[in-house]
This record gives structure tokens, C-alpha cells and sequence, in this order.
């Protein structure tokens, strides 16, 4: 069985609409078997100085787009699973 790649959704703990996607992005992980990770780019000079004030953006580690906010609950499933995992 292959692993997993990495599922992020990066914000920030003070951020509404992170809290938003995170509420639309959970279950439609959970539902394909995805672990999401929800670092927080203010604890991370790096993570700070690559999204700062973009967030919420959902990332997969085995891809270079990223998915930017806004998006719905189509978009983000999309997104997930447009490597072909099923």
C-alpha cells in the first residue's frame, strides 16, 4: 500500500475563514481516508514569508498547485483527488 502524501490546510489560528475551510475541508477528507494537517503560518518563518496573508490555502505535498481560498466543498474534493486516489 502507498503512503499518503501530506495534506495541509495552512492559516493561521485567529483566521475565520481558515476555521471555514477547515469545517468544509475535514469531512471530505476523512471520507477518502486523508490525515489533514493544519499547521499555523505564524508560528513559522518560513510557512509566514510563503502564505502570509493568502490564507487559507490547502496543499498536498506531492503537488506543486496549491488550492487558494475561496472554494467550495466540489473544489476542494476535486482537488484532493485529482491524483487519481480513490
Amino acid at each position: 500500500m502507498t503512503k499518503r502524501p501530506r495534506l495541509c490546510l495552512y492559516g493561521t489560528g485567529q483566521c475565520r475563514l481558515c476555521d471555514q475551510a477547515a469545517a468544509l475541508v475535514a469531512p471530505i477528507a476523512a471520507a477518502f481516508g486523508w490525515k489533514l494537517e493544519r499547521p499555523d503560518v505564524a508560528e513559522d518563518d518560513v510557512l509566514f514569508e510563503r502564505y502570509g496573508e493568502r490564507v487559507p490555502i490547502l496543499a498536498r505535498s506531492d503537488r506543486e498547485e496549491e488550492l487558494g481560498w475561496p472554494f467550495d466543498a466540489r473544489m476542494a474534493q476535486d482537488y484532493l483527488m485529482a491524483s487519481g486516489d480513490r
